[in-house]
């Protein structure tokens, strides 16, 4: 059986098609994949890390060719897809540079005794990918895995399978599974997979957790988001932050776990936030075929994403709100939107309460900044958010009152990642940490020797069964 993979600017295009794995596959597979650990996980860490460049480098010489695929199977415009592979790249380089300072061995000899320890490899790493930036959700698993001397059985999403297969091709101790559930399901009972690493909707994440609590494994998840952006009352925006703003909505039209999808604007500055961003809307966005260089917002990825995105709106309407296009949509059978602003709406309309997942946003009025929070943190969700200001200080201290992993100042999405950053969610967007030191920390497991000086040769020991000193 294999998976074919459409083009959502043209569905009725195939842009290629991947061999599925039937789940009574999965027990060779990952035996396979628990031999490459225990070769690559015997190899020093200069080694590794050799290698690991070396395919970096292979990766960034076929940018322009990965661009192009990736626009195809995923609708996203070219330069964003290039973009996205420069980034990936970008980070991998990060995590040759930085894993020396993780995964080194701490040596301590002193008047305690003698401890070491060191960050050792789980074994068989199964990272679960999504389609909306299918190369750097795969590098930031398989970068910091592969450097610890993991081996990575890697699972991608059906909707974008052709470019990160591609691309995990040039990697060393990796492996490409495609399937469905029962192949997941597979992956995540079978006694050889140490650890699950997951980007995904918060439905499957849980699903997930469950399987591989069952397990007894490990679990990282970055799940959903319906990240709030809020203005303070002395914001004070410049024509290329308001345009950054747009885009930290309607990048990849919308399907983006952390983009900004609920903007609250203080009531005496609404009529003049609308009027500047409109015209941010009318300069940044352009709707249609992901392949031209002109084009900042392709099509959602499925007819189910863009029939969801338009019950929300519908929805919408029917609460009262004022829809507002921004751009137009061209015509076709792709699965085009023309991307919207949503004015008057209440708080318990689906557009903000639920991840939109698509080219619309809500834009709230607030009166007080106690109020603002209060309604930012209703939500079960908490991936991320945003504070715009003109005095930092005041942005950084309503940031700490946020129910969010990662909180944004004066801006918002992907302008805002580093990768020195750990990034991860609260609540139901999940828990553990990708990138940052803190993101290749969960690909280590500690392990330790310990020496006590009252054993060592000279100690003066101590009686049987006594509890330390110090």
């Amino acid at each position: 059986m294999r998976i074919e993979r459409e083009n959502p600017a043209a569905p009725a295009q195939i842009v290629g098609s991947v061999a599925a794995s039937a789940p009574e596959s999965v027990d060779a597979t990952v035996r396979r994949a628990h031999d490459q650990f225990l070769a690559w996980s015997a190899r020093s860490l200069t080694d590794r890390l050799t290698v690991l460049r070396s395919a970096t480098a292979a990766i960034a010489a076929r940018t322009d060719d990965f661009a192009r695929l990736l626009a195809r199977e995923s609708g996203k415009p070219v330069a964003d897809c290039r973009g996205e592979i420069g980034f990936a790249v970008t980070y991998l380089r990060w995590v040759c540079a930085n894993a020396p300072a993780v995964l080194n061995t701490d040596v301590r000899d002193d008047d305690l005794g003698r401890l070491e320890q060191t960050g050792a490899p789980f074994g068989v790493v199964l990272a679960i990918t999504p389609w909306n930036a299918p190369i750097i959700l795969a590098m930031i698993k398989l970068g910091p895995a592969l450097a610890a001397g993991n081996a990575v059985v890697l699972k991608p999403s059906p909707l974008a399978p052709l470019t990160v297969t591609a691309v995990a091709e040039l990697l060393p101790a990796t492996t490409v599974v495609h399937g469905g559930p029962d192949t997941v399901a597979a992956l995540i009972a079978h006694p050889a997979v140490r650890k699950v690493a997951f980007t995904g909707g918060e439905a499957a994440g849980r699903a997930i957790a469950a399987a591989a609590g069952a397990a007894l494994t490990p679990v990282l998840l970055e799940l959903g988001g319906n990240d709030p952006a809020i203005l303070l009352d002395d914001f004070a925006l410049t024509d290329a932050d308001y345009d950054r703003l747009v885009l930290a909505s309607f990048a990849t039209a919308g399907q983006v776990c952390m983009a900004a999808k609920r903007l609250y604007v203080p009531r005496g500055r609404y009529p003049e936030f609308v009027d500047a961003y409109r015209a941010a809307a009318a300069r940044t966005l352009r709707v249609g075929d992901p392949l031209s260089a002109k084009v900042t917002m392709g099509p959602v990825v499925t007819r189910a994403a863009a029939e969801r995105v338009i019950a929300l709106l519908d929805d919408a309407a029917r609460r009262g709100g004022r829809i507002v296009p921004l751009a137009p949509a061209p015509r076709g059978d792709g699965y085009f939107l023309a991307p919207a602003l949503v004015l008057d709406l209440p708080d318990e309309a689906d557009l903000v309460r639920l991840e939109q997942f698509g080219p619309a946003v809500p834009l709230l009025v607030y009166d007080a900044e106690d109020e603002v929070v209060r309604r930012a943190n209703d939500s079960e969700l908490g991936l991320g958010a945003s504070v715009w200001s003109a005095d930092e200080d005041r942005a950084f201290a309503l940031a700490r009152r946020l129910e969010a992993g990662f909180t944004f100042v004066n801006t918002h999405n992907r302008t805002g990642m580093s990768p020195r950053a750990p990034f991860g969610g609260v609540k139901s967007s999940g828990f553990g940490r990708e990138y940052g030191l803190e993101g290749m920390r969960e690909y280590v497991q500690s392990t330790v020797r310990h020496a006590p000086s009252a054993f060592r040769r000279g100690g003066l020991g101590a009686a049987a069964g006594a509890y330390p000193a110090g």
